[in-house]
């Protein structure tokens, strides 16, 4: 059963079931097999329904109504989405399927908490703005805040997950449980908060409404990413803690904690035995120019290489650089290391 791509056009669909109906008028077995499967009227409505229940639908018009409201969700259309909730209003909590991109399914309110890490391969351009709203409105409408009991993870971890600050704003107001944890399948951070996701990932603007609202601190990454390891350097902390925290605060661009840990021993151009993280790599790979430029100062090495793939700290700028929409601060990262890196 072919799901239904990432960007449908009901245009497209109708032309697929106009062939599909020819095709069988025609004589062609498997078209005659394909609507005879629904009907053994070879008629339009037949077709069309062959389509839909290829895509997992039960009818054409629902099928239509699910692209729609994943085209208004796209769009960020609150108007549009009003309009749909007004007669539909079991859409703001039933969730999408039939999609070739999430192929386990999505609540609305998880969708468009995730739309921001979407938007480039969706084609949606300029600056995502309007997700609170949407979120807004779809809680308003009944969607549940912390999602389904059985669900992975909570849309505030979601959001915290692909850095929607707005969104993660609107599900705090809203009553989500900031302490909630992943599960244990979860394909960020199993059994993470959305405090540790935002760490993790990267996510400033997240971490720091998240410790605004109250969310609990639980070690010294989520700390190196909040930007305060009062009281957790002690003599417990391992070597491998302090890489990793030392990372994290650079991707986050804590610049007073990289200057705590390195005086607490972090070693400067380690790399994480775990999960392959070195403080000057991550921050060139993720455009954080400020980091780059303590770290230097400091005394990192930038010809050190990542054992996998062999790259520097400006070949990984450089890489992640094409992926971005806003090139400006992996610019202004090669600026400080074209000219001391060994070719």
């Amino acid at each position: 059963m072919p799901d239904l791509p990432a960007r449908p056009d009901m245009g497209l669909l109708h032309s697929h079931a106009i062939e599909l109906l020819r095709a069988a008028r025609d004589g062609n077995a498997a078209a005659v097999t394909r609507i005879e499967i629904v009907s053994k009227d070879l008629t339009m409505d037949s077709a069309r329904l062959a389509v839909a229940r290829e895509h997992g639908f039960d009818a054409w018009v629902e099928m239509a109504t699910e692209v729609n409201r994943r085209d208004i969700l796209n769009r960020r259309d609150a108007a549009a989405l009003a309009a749909l909730l007004a007669d539909r209003p079991e859409l703001a909590l039933s969730p999408m399927l039939h999609w070739c991109d999430h192929p386990r399914g999505a609540s609305p309110l998880g969708y468009i908490a995730m739309l921001r890490f979407d938007a480039r391969r969706l084609g949606l351009t300029g600056p995502l703005i309007g997700t609170g709203v949407i979120a807004e409105a779809l809680i308003a409408a009944g969607a549940l805040v912390d999602g389904e009991p059985a669900e992975r993870e909570t849309p505030l971890i979601t959001a915290a997950s692909y850095g929607d600050a707005e969104v993660a704003a609107v599900l705090i107001a809203a009553g989500a449980d900031v302490n909630a944890v992943a599960g244990p399948d979860s394909g960020g951070v199993p059994g993470g908060t959305a405090l540790m996701h935002a760490a993790v990932f990267g996510m400033t603007e997240v971490v720091d409404v998240l410790v605004a609202a109250g969310a609990r601190i639980d070690g010294l990454i989520e700390a190196a990413a909040a930007g305060d390891v009062t009281g957790l350097l002690t003599p417990a902390v391992s070597q491998e803690e302090l890489i990793r925290a030392l990372s994290t605060a650079a991707d986050h661009e804590r610049l007073e904690v990289i200057d705590r840990l390195l005086a607490a021993g972090a070693p400067i151009d380690a790399t994480d035995a775990e999960y392959g993280l070195q403080a000057l790599r991550t921050a060139a790979r993720n455009g954080r120019a400020a980091s780059v430029e303590r770290l230097l100062a400091r005394g990192a090495d930038p010809s050190v290489r990542d054992a996998e793939y062999g790259r520097t700290a400006l070949d990984w700028c450089r890489h992640r650089r094409g992926g971005v929409d806003d090139p400006a601060a992996h610019d202004r990262v090669e600026a400080l290391l074209a000219g001391i890196t060994p070719q």
